[in-house]
């Protein structure tokens, strides 16, 4: 009874439109009152639930991604994707599909990918002739490649919710190829469109352009290769790489491309500060909410309740990977990240799927909800940057969606995948 009064009040309270975090603490108070515990406890599992070492990374690396937007470190990724990718036909459409992959390389940011390369490239794609539902629809999908190419920060709160024995290094080393694999099945996808729509191909600019953008480009692209090469050397942890990783990039920005001025300095520190607290209040919130989970036991009988369906391995993460698909229309990532791990995650444990394996799972299928309507963020703020109707886009944009299910079901039902860098690392 308790169990239904906690799922029913949370989804009493998203549907009438009560900010997430508040709708984990208002649920949870209603379910503390009922079962007579004392409040002093939920506030403790609170406390609990934002007080992890591991969640210091998350500002550093969202302040990191918004110093990069800030210093025009995107400007210079879209440079040297232009100069190999811009050939093809819709050539635009690959560019801003590489870059985009590129700058999730530095950023780990979906938001802040889409605000880059749409305030970047939209503009652009319009002017030489590009739809601006293709711009809108290549854009927000391709923002997804930047949760899964290391570092990420919702990998940090997946780690944190999965508890000991989820390592962040191996979740970054897990995210590289089916980052890649989403990336070459959205460029696919936006070439497909591009030649039933009838873009032209665009033009190699010479090596000489080549070398040169690439150039200007690699002191910002070199973020990502410190922090993965110094976490992998034991130089520093996955959470000191977050702050080398904004020191490094306030050099770059003020020294090197001397493009971060005392303006662009305040944005990002404002951006950061605001998007910072509304996740830990979040993470906060769903601490003590994910305590009662626990203590009413969800996860034992969710489990039942899908063995009930199927006890094969197949169905049970075909069934799970719908659950997640529909929830995160509703809820955006970093709750349900900490509301559903602590559930999922032992389901398929039981089912024989390694940790690290389901981690990736989640990023994906969560990351699709990203620009899944009614609640895709990132699909909400692509439309606002090309300045159309998101029905506009979503109306056109399933060979996109095609290509995004596509490469769950294989990072899904292939381990080797995901699992393959962090063991021949390991």
């Amino acid at each position: 009874m308790a169990l239904t009064v906690l799922m029913l009040s949370l989804f009493a309270l998203l549907a009438l439109g009560v900010p997430v975090a508040f709708a984990l603490l208002g649920a949870s108070l209603v379910t503390f009152l009922m079962l007579d515990i004392p409040l002093v406890v939920g506030f403790q599992q609170m406390v609990a639930g934002m007080n992890i070492f591991v969640l210091i990374a998350i500002p550093f690396f969202i302040f990191a991604g918004d110093l990069m937007h800030q210093a025009g470190i995107a400007r210079r990724i879209v440079e040297v994707a232009d100069a190999v990718l811009g050939r093809a036909r819709g050539g635009l459409g690959q560019v801003n599909v590489g870059a985009s992959m590129l700058f999730g390389a530095v950023s780990g940011s979906p938001i802040a990918s889409v605000s880059a390369m749409g305030s970047t490239l939209m503009p652009l794609m319009k002017e030489k002739g590009y739809d601006p539902d293709y711009a809108v629809n290549v854009t927000s999908t391709a923002a997804i490649t930047g949760i899964l190419i290391p570092p990420s920060h919702n990998m940090i709160i997946y780690a944190a919710a999965a508890g000991v024995g989820v390592s962040v290094q191996d979740l970054f080393l897990a995210g590289v190829v089916p980052g890649l694999l989403t990336g070459a099945l959205l460029m696919f996808a936006a070439w497909a469109v591009a030649v039933r729509r009838g873009y032209p191909p665009g033009c190699f600019p010479g090596w000489g352009a080549f070398l040169h953008s690439l150039g200007m480009a690699i002191p910002g692209l070199m973020t990502a290769g410190i922090i993965i090469i110094g976490v992998l050397g034991g130089v520093f942890t996955p959470t000191e790489s977050s702050a080398v990783a904004v020191i490094y990039t306030l050099i770059v920005g003020t020294l090197v491309y001397r493009s971060l001025g005392w303006n662009g300095f305040k944005a990002a520190v404002t951006g950061a500060v605001r998007t910072t607290a509304m996740v830990m209040l979040i993470i906060g919130g769903a601490g003590a909410f994910g305590w009662l989970v626990a203590l009413l036991q969800a996860p034992m009988h969710l489990a039942g309740f899908i063995q009930l369906l199927s006890d094969n391995p197949i169905i049970v993460l075909l069934i799970i990977n719908i659950m997640l698909l529909i929830l995160g229309t509703f809820m955006d990532m970093a709750p349900l990240i900490v509301i559903t791990t602590p559930i999922f995650l032992p389901v398929a444990q039981s089912m024989g799927v390694d940790p690290v394996h389901f981690g990736i799972i989640m990023m994906l299928n969560l990351g699709i909800g990203l620009v899944t309507p009614p609640v895709g963020s990132v699909l909400f703020v692509g439309a606002a940057i090309g300045r159309i109707r998101v029905e506009q886009a979503v109306r056109t944009m399933w060979p996109f969606y095609l290509a995004l299910i596509a490469a769950l079901m294989l990072v899904t039902f292939i381990p080797a995948l995901s699992l393959l860098l962090p063991q021949l690392m390991g």
